[in-house]
């Protein structure tokens, strides 16, 4: 069915909304080749600085296929499109005087550590601060610019470990080390958050004459993408949300004929899935089931079942009930997918002609430029030496506004993890935002923590809500009735930015889709974020992040070889969240310009297709399928998990240790450390190929050298070798990390129900602030009812009967 409200690729494009921004790009790495692209789309000029050696990514291969001289890895020319570069050797002055002078005359640089440019004392991120004030300085380091662990060694893989992400969620089975999220999704949620983050500062210094410093930290964003509040959770109800990995059922089976995803996530679901698969009396054991428990005892006789039928026929039959499903995609056949194909979502790289995913949102009107062709190393050198730059003004108008959204009043019509995690960042930076329930149907997050409902006011003690909704305000009003409908659409009108994330449908049933909300207010931002997009033959799946991590790679990247993949049962929606954001800001922004509204369209696949997106190009390009690896990565060798000595704080045998060594320098250090056993002195050994070859040999051996010291130990004899290494941490535990104290990554938030808790912030500090960024907490259901509908002019008399007929109230229909 499609949606007149999809954006149309034949619209007529408007000026993007960044063009005349300048961004010096002096990051390494995906995370800032992401940001940059990402600005890049959205009409920014991007300029790329390298050294005459080029950034690392153009030799860059994630199947090691061996490229060419002189040619360019298809991942650059992704990540790319659309910027130039320009070549500067630090060692030469006159370099050095073409970039400052690039700078002098940009408004925004991003940077990382990791190339001899940025080791130069003229370009550190604290000299670009000091010299070039009116810039925007975003860096993007693994913990962060200060602080106790600031300068040590880290790779994304060890901090998976450090954030807890790599058990956060129970993924994995057992009887096997626990497994990494892989395709090195971190550094792209990074850099999708880096973009954000870059975009929030450039808004708040406009007109004030002053940049900022903005400084993200990997190891926070890792925190938001892969785990799901757990320290408020612990904090909150004073148990773990997850102790003990277990395999979902049914998760990721193998169909007859191949690989077929299907979850179950509630109870009606675990009814469905028992009728389906020709066992209803299982309802009939347990009516009250603990769906997790049950599934697991069931699973024999639900695997078999699944292994008789065709994938396809699962598939219907699971849509038919509507239970969760989806085929378990990778880079070969997700560009044959028949929604992506009908949504025409795969386009082909401008310069070398592989397959690239499209831009992760679509708007109306057409906010994101065509990409142009990858620039070859230094091809604007000589274009931007001749070129008179003009100094940006340094003079102090202003002082950046540490709440950069407080004139902005959203409508946050979402629900669970993705939608609600784009508003709280607005909320966490001065928006006003009203969160609409229904009173009979609250929020799912208020619901899924586990607290008895013998408890008073149970609903209000959801730790996983409050980490999502501290500062928003909460409207409950019921859609299906008439006068619920006229106060939504009310509403709707004094707002400046409509966020939702239900099913198509939904807007279209109750009349508040685009076209409807323009009527009333012109100027209306509506960001929508449907799982699979407004139109396209899965418009109507249910989406949730397993179900969008299997359609788009990031499942099939996550596992053991010799087994099925393993769903990462998270970073779905957070990476949903991030990207709907950035659209949002784009959309700010062109509204600033012109004063005309925008709709956007963030569907949450084509997110995570973007963040998956390696595993296409190698296809494309060099035929070759990236597959999953357990622990071990392209990146590093050795890279995995490591049996320390010990026993963890539930009396299990069950202490980990992350090692990943990411240069041949790391490797001798590392060799020393061990005290240079005979073994490690192969010659093999001395390079990374080499290294890869006999990574079983080096993993017996470590893990020998492992099994004999606890994992404070290891980390420490590693850590000051310079080797990057993490204790795989029980993510309730974050808290205990020094670095995340120094930074103040959590803020305790009181709570007139439950008991005062850590609630995570936001991955970045930026130098204009703010100090603090829970003013509030999360609202109790129906908090603001009177508050908003008074200043709607409902009277007192109004509102008591809206009540009495449940229109709005404060009891969920499962307490009354």
């Amino acid at each position: 069915m499609a949606s007149k409200e999809s954006a149309s690729s034949a619209e007529r494009p408007v000026e993007p909304p960044l063009r005349g921004c300048v961004v010096v790009d002096l990051s390494s790495g995906i995370a800032g080749a992401y940001c940059t692209k990402l600005l890049a789309d959205g009409g920014a000029e991007v300029i790329k600085v390298e050294a005459p050696e080029g950034d690392l990514l153009r030799r860059w291969s994630a199947s090691h296929t061996e490229l060419a001289p002189g040619a360019d890895g298809a991942l650059f020319a992704f990540l790319a499109c659309s910027k130039k570069s320009v070549v500067a050797d630090p060692g030469a002055p006159a370099d050095l005087e073409l970039v400052d002078g690039l700078l002098a005359s940009a408004d925004i640089v991003v940077w990382s550590p990791g190339s001899r440019l940025t080791e130069h004392p003229r370009f550190t991120a604290a000299a670009l601060r000091r010299t070039h004030r009116h810039l925007v300085v975003t860096a993007i380091t693994p913990f962060g610019l200060d602080g106790p662990w600031h300068d040590r060694p880290a790779t994304e893989f060890t901090l998976q470990a450090w954030s807890g992400g790599i058990v956060g969620l129970g993924r994995g089975a057992p009887d096997r080390a626990p497994v990494h999220v892989g395709g090195r999704i971190g550094e792209w949620f990074a850099g999708a958050y880096a973009c954000a983050a870059t975009m929030t500062s450039r808004l708040r210094t406009l007109g004030t004459g002053a940049g900022e410093l903005v400084d993200l930290s990997v190891l926070e964003t890792q925190i938001l993408g892969l785990t799901y509040f757990p320290v408020s959770f612990f904090d909150a109800l004073g148990r773990p949300f997850r102790t003990e990995r277990r395999r979902s059922v049914p998760g990721v089976a193998t169909a007859s004929d191949g690989l077929v995803a299907v979850g179950c996530g509630t109870a009606q679901q675990w009814f469905d899935l028992c009728a389906m698969v020709g066992h209803p009396e299982w309802i009939e054991e347990d009516p009250n089931p603990a769906i997790t428990q049950r599934a697991n005892e069931k699973a024999p006789e639900i695997f078999a079942w699944m292994a008789e039928q065709p994938a396809e026929v699962i598939r219907d039959l699971a849509t038919a009930f509507r239970i969760p499903n989806g085929p378990v995609v990778n880079g070969a056949d997700a560009p044959t997918m028949d929604h992506h194909v009908a949504r025409k979502f795969f386009t082909v790289n401008p310069r070398d002609g592989f397959v690239q995913p499209g831009p992760p949102y679509r708007t109306r009107p057409t906010l994101l430029r065509d990409p142009q062709p990858a620039p070859r190393l230094g091809e604007h050198t000589e274009e931007y030496r001749a070129r008179r730059r003009e100094r940006a003004s340094t003079a102090r108008d202003g002082v950046p506004d540490p709440l950069p959204f407080r004139e902005l009043r959203v409508l946050d019509l979402t629900t669970f993890w993705a939608g609600p995690s784009c508003t709280h960042f607005l909320a966490m930076l001065g928006a006003e935002v009203i969160h609409v329930e229904s009173a009979g149907r609250p929020d799912g997050t208020r619901l899924i923590a586990g607290v008895p409902p013998t408890e008073e006011q149970w609903w209000e003690k959801s730790p996983i809500f409050s980490g999502l909704n501290t500062g928003k305000k909460s409207l409950t009003l019921d859609f299906r009735s008439e006068r619920g409908r006229d106060l939504l659409k009310r509403l709707a009108a004094t707002c400046d930015v409509i966020v939702e994330n239900y099913t198509p449908r939904v807007l279209e049933q109750i009349g508040l889709d685009y076209p409807a909300v323009r009527e009333r207010r012109p100027d209306t931002i509506m960001v929508r974020m449907p799982g699979f997009g407004l139109d396209g033959p899965w418009r109507d799946n249910p989406a949730f992040a397993y179900v969008i991590e299997d359609t788009s790679g990031l499942t099939w990247l996550t596992g053991y070889p010799d087994q099925n993949p393993v769903e990462p049962y998270s970073i779905g929606d957070p990476n949903a969240g991030v990207h709907a954001l950035n659209a949002l800001l784009l959309a700010l922004e062109h509204r600033r310009r012109t004063g005309q509204g925008v709709l956007v369209e963030a569907a949450m696949v084509e997110a995570a297709l973007n963040v998956a997106a390696e595993q296409v190009i190698e296809y494309s390009a060099y035929g070759a399928l990236l597959e999953r690896d357990g622990n071990r990565g392209p990146c590093a060798a050795p890279q995995n998990l490591y049996r320390a000595a010990g026993v963890d704080e539930f009396g299990r045998e069950d202490c980990w240790v992350a090692i990943a060594v990411a240069t041949d320098a790391q490797w001798r250090r590392l060799r020393e450390a061990l005290g240079t056993p005979f073994w490690a002195l192969d010659p093999e050994l001395s390079s990374a190929p080499g290294r890869r070859r006999r990574h079983d040999l080096i993993d017996e051996r470590l893990a020998e050298w492992c099994a004999q010291r606890d994992s404070d130990e290891i980390v420490r004899v590693l850590w000051n070798a310079g080797v990057p290494v993490a204790k795989v941490m029980q993510p309730h535990r974050q808290t205990e990390l020094p670095q995340l104290r120094f930074r103040d990554f959590f803020e305790a938030v009181a709570h007139p129900v439950a008991r005062t808790a850590g609630h995570s912030t936001v991955p970045f500090r930026s130098s204009a602030g703010p100090r603090r960024y829970h003013r509030t907490h999360a609202p109790l259901l129906g908090e603001h009812n009177t508050e908003l509908l008074t200043a709607l002019g409902v009277s007192e008399t109004e509102i008591r009967a809206l009540e009495a007929d449940g229109v709005i109230g404060g009891l969920p229909a499962v307490a009354r």
